[in-house]
């Protein structure tokens, strides 16, 4: 796919993104006029499950909701829930990053080389709407390498051009393929839409941008996207909203009245993260009650009342295994929204400049501790959960095997050193005042390496547990341990019965019947 330089041509890549367009509109009315009869349908369904159950109620109730789920996919593209959603200066690079700690949980399976040059350079554009396409293409890169693999992402200035190239080394799409990219409903995954880059096409389209693709199978695929570049200021500068206001009313009754107004704004804002949450049980209405809670306590100027709440909903968020930066991002969100509606008030409300930088470090400095303790609460829950699992993973480490009522077994695997050799020493002493084991083989066959200190470590446990009461036999002694013992003058064989493996310990008990 490519796109001719010449001023007086149109390239084969315009023509398609145009035809997109076109097919977006025409979907959106087709869209509108099925959704809605069906939506009526659906509420009739669900009157009649509720008078009179039925499993075939349930299978076309569930399949209606299919259908309303790919009218609203299709609507989004047409006519995405962001349209409304104001231009601004957006530094793409910053969201690339953010973009990618979502994938965190791939990371170790596949790398990403980051190639950021001109990392300075803005665009002009709905922010929202460009993450969401970013989004879906890395996501797509991800998707495209079923094991271990590279994606490279690149953002450089080429002349008056921003260029964003994504390629990863997945399995690649076949040339008679590549034309079909974009179009709605067309995917070569087994499950799928193929709404996600008809919404990268449509999007890059409505920002004046060039979209590209090279793909050979079994080699990769590259997205190449290129965007005029604006020298612009003020991109974080405050929004005039067209919010209600009555003569002489207070902050918190002007907040009150533009409630609906504010969580649309809050809804626009943060459309990734609502999409991101319908995969766990918490829901959009949970997430803008919480920021309306946050906001009434930063209206109260109740430090105390966010602590709180920022200490629950910590815990909560990592409970629900979500990453911290899309918590970070949201309360960003919140934060702007929030002076963007205390801009309006006090458009019509007189203030000195004093009284602006009071209120200014009172308000950032307030929700910057909600975040800290947020933070705290959150990275908290996570320690104490990793700190259970450590001890789990420590248990599993160093299991002590009953064989009998009597008689039972430690295989030690991996390095033995000071701290393990301590747990190991701490958990069989328990283990044996807890039973009534009077006989435990030590198995170091998997041992890997062997040194004066370890031997050290096997004399103190074999010593413990003869203070026990119990009996030692060590089994899995290779040569090269041996050579060590010899040459290190230890009396480990006179502390504790030797055999040369766990299998003729099972077999001579076995014969005298004590397993």
């Amino acid at each position: 796919m490519s796109v001719s330089n010449g001023t007086n041509q149109v390239s084969e890549s315009d023509l398609k993104l145009d035809r997109l367009a076109s097919v977006g509109q025409i979907a959106a009315g087709i869209a509108h006029e099925v959704k809605n009869p069906l939506t009526a349908v659906k509420g009739f369904l669900q009157l009649l499950k509720d008078e009179s159950p039925h499993k075939y109620l349930d299978y076309a109730y569930s399949e209606l909701e299919n259908a309303l789920s790919t009218l609203q996919n299709l609507l989004h593209v047409s006519k995405p829930d962001l349209e409304n959603e104001p231009f601004d200066l957006i530094n793409l690079c910053s969201e690339l990053e953010s973009l990618l700690y979502l994938f965190q949980e791939r990371s170790y399976q596949v790398s990403i080389n980051k190639q950021f040059s001109d990392t300075d350079t803005r665009v002009y554009g709905k922010r929202n709407q460009l993450k969401k396409a970013f989004f879906n293409l890395i996501k797509n890169a991800f998707e495209a390498i079923s094991d271990k693999g590279t994606i490279t992402i690149k953002h450089y200035k080429s002349n008056d051009k921003l260029m964003i190239t994504i390629s990863d080394t997945g399995s690649g799409i076949p040339e008679e393929k590549i034309n079909l990219l974009g179009t709605p409903f067309y995917t070569s995954k087994t499950e799928g839409t193929g709404m996600g880059l008809t919404q990268v096409f449509t999007t890059i389209y409505n920002h004046n941008g060039i979209i590209r693709v090279k793909s050979e199978v079994g080699v990769g695929t590259e997205f190449s996207v290129q965007f005029p570049i604006q020298t612009m200021t003020n991109q974080l500068g405050v929004v005039s909203l067209n919010l209600k206001y009555v003569p002489d009313q207070s902050f918190a009754d002007y907040y009150t009245d533009n409630q609906d107004t504010f969580f649309e704004l809050l809804k626009l804002q943060g459309k990734e993260l609502f999409e991101i949450l319908k995969s766990t049980s918490i829901d959009a209405d949970f997430i803008l009650q919480s920021a309306n809670r946050v906001v009434l306590l930063l209206n109260d100027r109740d430090e105390h009342g966010l602590i709180m709440h920022a200490r629950e909903h910590g815990r909560n968020w990592a409970s629900h295994n979500l990453d911290l930066i899309l918590k970070l991002d949201w309360i960003q969100m919140l934060r702007k929204t929030y002076w963007d509606v205390l801009f309006n008030y006090y458009s019509h409300v007189e203030q000195n400049q004093k009284q602006f930088f009071e209120l200014e470090r009172q308000v950032n400095f307030t929700l910057d501790s909600y975040l800290k303790h947020f933070a705290s609460s959150y990275s908290e829950y996570k320690n104490e959960l990793l700190y259970s699992q450590r001890g789990i993973i420590e248990e599993l480490s160093f299991p002590v095997i009953s064989l009998s009522d009597h008689i039972a077994m430690l295989p030690v695997v991996g390095t033995l050193d000071t701290v393990r050799a301590k747990k190991i020493q701490e958990h069989v002493l328990t283990r044996l005042y807890q039973s009534k084991v009077k006989l435990i083989i030590l198995d170091v066959s998997g041992v890997s390496y062997v040194d004066a200190a370890t031997v050290s470590h096997l004399l103190r446990i074999v010593n413990a547990v003869a203070i026990q009461g119990c009996k030692t036999i060590i089994t899995g002694i290779r040569p090269e341990i041996t050579n060590t013992l010899v040459e290190l003058g230890s009396d480990l064989h006179e502390k504790a019965e030797i055999r040369g493996s766990l299998q003729q310990v099972l077999e001579t008990y076995a014969e005298s019947n004590k397993l």
